[in-house]
Formats: structure tokens, C-alpha cells, sequence
């Protein structure tokens, strides 16, 4: 079975076990998080939410929290003497899929 679920704007397909890197979450360490679902499936259904399923829901262990790679940012404005060059790391957390709680066989 997996499951879309969203977590920071961004939308995200898992299944139990997964590793998955999302925006900063403010829990701790060893915290379990909770996510939305807009979707659910497995070979044989499909279970689109408007917008969410409210009956299922993905539960997941937080990791860790540390900061992304690096992303370069060059700014310049042709035909004059200006640019700026910077660099940014985005906080992201590193989050476990432990378990996906719905019924999707009722879903068919």
C-alpha cells in the first residue's frame, strides 16, 4: 500500500519504510509526527481525498533535523556593474514511515 501525503506545501508518494526528507518540523528527536494523506492505493485501488482522506492518516519517526546542501544564488542586472553572489541551506527533516493506518479495501 502507499500513500501521498503533504507536509510544507510539497506533496510526497510513500510506503511503510520509506525515508523521507521534509521542511523542518518542530519536534525532537525520536518524536512521532503525523501527516496528512490526499491519496491511497495499492495495486488494485485508488482513493483520492477531497483534499484529504479524513479516515487514514501516516504515521512516521522523526530522526533527525540537520541542513540541506548548499544552493548557489547569482543575482546580477545585464549591461551594468552589479552582482551578488550567495549561497543558502534549507533546515530539513530526515523523517521514517512506520506505519499507514486506512482500509483501502473498502475504498474499491
Amino acid at each position: 500500500m502507499y500513500a501521498v501525503l503533504e507536509s510544507g506545501g510539497k506533496q510526497y508518494k510513500v510506503k511503510k519504510g520509506d525515508i523521507i526528507y521534509v521542511e523542518k518540523l518542530s519536534a525532537e528527536k525520536g518524536d512521532s509526527v503525523e501527516f496528512k494523506v490526499l491519496a491511497l492505493g495499492d495495486e488494485n485501488s485508488f482513493k483520492a481525498g477531497n483534499p484529504y482522506i479524513d479516515s487514514a492518516r501516516v504515521l512516521g519517526n522523526l530522526l533527525e533535523t540537520k541542513r540541506g546542501k548548499k544552493l548557489t544564488v547569482f543575482t546580477y542586472k545585464p549591461k551594468k556593474s552589479c552582482k551578488r553572489k550567495m549561497g543558502h541551506r534549507q533546515w530539513q527533516t530526515k523523517v521514517e514511515i512506520s506505519e499507514i493506518v486506512a482500509d483501502v479495501s473498502s475504498y474499491a
